[in-house]
Order: structure tokens, then sequence, then C-alpha cells
């Protein structure tokens, strides 16, 4: 171990990371940048914190931590968007055909 080793932030095993500021600024940008968006909201797991999905109107979608299920409602309330929970209501069918299309095309 290197004398400044320690002050370096790396991820250690068994520690969840939790959401960030950049999380955020990626969801903010997204959303800003496609229309028809809607909120997905993902329960925290023994792998992951809470996660947020944003699905596009054409099914195109992005996934980021938030720091808890009201953050991420405070978050879809200021964008003006829809937000469901996603362990109720699923994910919408133009997801999952994005998805395929893409994998169809090589593209994932």
């Amino acid at each position: 171990m290197g004398l400044f080793d320690r002050f370096r932030r790396k991820p250690r095993p068994g520690v969840l990371r939790t959401a960030s500021n950049q999380d955020t600024s990626h969801l903010e940008q997204w959303t800003k940048s496609r229309h028809g968006v809607e909120a997905y909201v993902e329960p925290k797991t023994t792998v992951t914190e809470t996660t947020v999905v944003l699905v596009a109107h054409d099914g195109e979608w992005t996934r980021r931590r938030v720091a808890s299920p009201d953050a991420a409602r405070a978050f879809a309330r200021k964008q003006g968007m829809p937000i469901y929970d996603a362990g109720i209501v699923g994910y919408p069918k133009r997801m999952r055909d994005y998805t395929a299309r893409k994998k169809a095309n090589g593209e994932i």
C-alpha cells in the first residue's frame, strides 16, 4: 500500500455506491434532451441502491442511482413527469421493444 492510497476514493467490496451529483446531472440533461419522458423507481437491493429509470417516448432509457424513492419523486415532480413504481407496474413495452431493436441491430 502506497503512502497516499488510503486517500483515493476507490469502491470497496461489499459497499454500495450511493447517488452522486453526476447521477442527478445526467438525469436532468437526459430529460431535457428528450420528450415524453416517464420515471420508474426501482427499490434498493442487496447489489444497488435505489435507482430511477427514465423512459422516453420512443423507448430509449437510462438508469441512475437516486438517494431514495422520495428523492426520485421529487426529481420527477420538478421535471413535470409522471413517476411509477417499477415493482408494481413493471416497465413499458416501448422500453423492451427499444432494447430488442438495439440487440437485433448489434448495438448492444
